[in-house]
């Protein structure tokens, strides 16, 4: 069973940056597609930006472009999402997502356990 697992979360003051990790266990994981999802206290859970694994390919929502990017590296399994110029409204728990085919996303997809992501102003 791929586990997914991610890094790189933490406490930062607004206008700062991180870089989220999230590493694949399985080395013949091949994903259609990664995703990063973050989840804020009372909200529903959205996407917020996806990379294509072999195309490279990338969506992100209109709230974190130009602030947000999200890479990978095939290599080394693993997705990440370079995150700057941070906002107190991007206070979050952040998943990364794994999905095998095409489609919506769903709890059948591979996910990690999240990594708190808190922005002060």
């Amino acid at each position: 069973q791929v586990q997914l697992a991610e890094s790189g979360g933490g406490l930062v003051q607004a206008g700062d940056s991180l870089r989220l990790s999230c590493a694949a266990s399985e080395r013949t994981f091949s994903p259609y597609a990664m995703g990063w999802f973050r989840q804020a206290p009372g909200k529903d859970r959205e996407v917020v930006a996806v990379i294509n694994w072999r195309g490279g390919q990338t969506f992100s929502i209109s709230s974190v472009k130009g602030r947000f990017s999200i890479s990978r590296d095939i290599a080394k399994n693993t997705v990440y999402l370079q995150m700057n110029s941070l906002k107190p409204e991007d206070t979050a728990v952040y998943y990364c997502a794994g999905k095998l085919h095409g489609g919506s996303w769903s709890d059948n997809d591979y996910w990690g356990q999240g990594t708190q992501v808190t922005v002060s102003s």
